[in-house]
Protein backbone atom coordinates (compact mmCIF):
# COMPACT_ATOMS: atom_id res chain seq x y z
CA UNK A 1 0.00 0.00 0.00
CA UNK A 2 0.99 3.60 -0.38
CA UNK A 3 0.84 6.45 2.10
CA UNK A 4 -0.84 8.78 -0.36
CA UNK A 5 -4.28 8.70 -1.95
CA UNK A 6 -4.84 7.92 -5.61
CA UNK A 7 -6.85 9.97 -8.09
CA UNK A 8 -9.33 7.98 -10.17
CA UNK A 9 -11.86 8.64 -12.91
CA UNK A 10 -15.61 8.09 -12.50
CA UNK A 11 -15.22 4.97 -14.66
CA UNK A 12 -12.65 3.54 -12.25
CA UNK A 13 -14.84 4.58 -9.32
CA UNK A 14 -17.85 2.81 -10.81
CA UNK A 15 -15.82 -0.39 -11.20
CA UNK A 16 -14.73 -0.09 -7.56
CA UNK A 17 -18.34 0.58 -6.51
CA UNK A 18 -19.38 -2.66 -8.19
CA UNK A 19 -16.66 -4.44 -6.17
CA UNK A 20 -17.98 -3.01 -2.89
CA UNK A 21 -15.77 0.01 -2.22
CA UNK A 22 -17.07 2.49 0.36
CA UNK A 23 -18.04 5.92 -1.00
CA UNK A 24 -18.03 9.05 1.16
CA UNK A 25 -19.38 12.41 0.03
CA UNK A 26 -18.03 15.56 1.68
CA UNK A 27 -20.44 18.05 0.12
CA UNK A 28 -22.89 20.09 2.19
CA UNK A 29 -26.18 18.52 3.41
CA UNK A 30 -28.38 20.30 0.85
CA UNK A 31 -26.24 19.24 -2.09
CA UNK A 32 -26.05 15.67 -0.79
CA UNK A 33 -29.83 15.63 -0.29
CA UNK A 34 -30.42 16.92 -3.80
CA UNK A 35 -28.41 14.04 -5.24
CA UNK A 36 -25.56 11.71 -4.35
CA UNK A 37 -23.98 8.50 -5.54
CA UNK A 38 -26.27 5.66 -4.51
CA UNK A 39 -24.98 4.01 -1.35
CA UNK A 40 -22.59 6.81 -0.42
CA UNK A 41 -22.30 8.22 3.10
CA UNK A 42 -22.10 11.96 3.78
CA UNK A 43 -19.11 12.81 5.94
CA UNK A 44 -18.73 16.01 7.92
CA UNK A 45 -16.97 17.12 11.09
CA UNK A 46 -19.90 15.88 13.20
CA UNK A 47 -19.83 12.23 12.09
CA UNK A 48 -16.19 11.86 11.02
CA UNK A 49 -14.97 10.40 14.33
CA UNK A 50 -17.73 7.79 14.44
CA UNK A 51 -17.12 6.91 10.79
CA UNK A 52 -13.40 6.40 11.37
CA UNK A 53 -14.00 4.38 14.56
CA UNK A 54 -16.40 2.01 12.76
CA UNK A 55 -14.50 1.75 9.45
CA UNK A 56 -12.36 -1.05 8.09
CA UNK A 57 -9.20 0.98 7.49
CA UNK A 58 -8.02 -1.41 4.77
CA UNK A 59 -11.27 -1.37 2.77
CA UNK A 60 -11.15 0.75 -0.43
CA UNK A 61 -12.56 4.22 0.24
CA UNK A 62 -13.58 6.66 -2.50
CA UNK A 63 -13.96 10.34 -1.53
CA UNK A 64 -16.33 12.52 -3.57
CA UNK A 65 -16.90 16.29 -3.54
CA UNK A 66 -18.37 18.71 -6.08
CA UNK A 67 -15.67 18.74 -8.78
CA UNK A 68 -12.80 16.60 -7.44
CA UNK A 69 -10.73 19.26 -5.67
CA UNK A 70 -11.82 19.25 -2.02
CA UNK A 71 -11.90 15.46 -2.05
CA UNK A 72 -8.12 15.41 -2.51
CA UNK A 73 -7.55 17.16 0.81
CA UNK A 74 -10.11 14.94 2.52
CA UNK A 75 -8.51 11.82 1.03
CA UNK A 76 -5.11 12.95 2.28
CA UNK A 77 -6.59 13.54 5.75
CA UNK A 78 -8.14 10.04 5.80
CA UNK A 79 -4.77 8.50 4.86
CA UNK A 80 -3.38 10.32 7.90
CA UNK A 81 -6.13 8.76 10.04
CA UNK A 82 -4.97 5.26 9.14
CA UNK A 83 -6.90 4.38 5.98
CA UNK A 84 -4.64 2.52 3.57
CA UNK A 85 -6.60 2.43 0.30
CA UNK A 86 -8.06 5.90 -0.37
CA UNK A 87 -9.13 7.38 -3.69
CA UNK A 88 -10.23 10.87 -4.75
CA UNK A 89 -12.63 10.87 -7.70
CA UNK A 90 -11.67 13.38 -10.38
CA UNK A 91 -14.58 15.46 -11.63
CA UNK A 92 -16.51 14.89 -8.41
CA UNK A 93 -20.23 14.38 -8.18
CA UNK A 94 -20.92 16.74 -11.09
CA UNK A 95 -19.03 14.52 -13.54
CA UNK A 96 -20.46 11.33 -12.00
CA UNK A 97 -23.99 12.72 -12.33
CA UNK A 98 -23.44 13.41 -16.04
CA UNK A 99 -21.97 9.94 -16.69
CA UNK A 100 -23.99 7.73 -14.32
CA UNK A 101 -27.35 9.42 -13.63
CA UNK A 102 -28.88 5.99 -13.06
CA UNK A 103 -26.57 5.59 -10.01
CA UNK A 104 -27.66 8.83 -8.34
CA UNK A 105 -29.99 8.81 -5.35
CA UNK A 106 -32.13 11.88 -4.79
CA UNK A 107 -34.05 12.94 -1.70
CA UNK A 108 -37.30 12.24 -3.53
CA UNK A 109 -36.16 8.62 -4.10
CA UNK A 110 -35.46 7.81 -0.47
Amino acid sequence: MTDTFKRITPEQAQAMREQGATFVDIRDPNSFGAGHISGSTRLDNQNLGDFIAAADLDHPLVVVCYHGHSSQGAANYLIGQGFSDVFSMDGGFELWNSQYPEHVARASDE
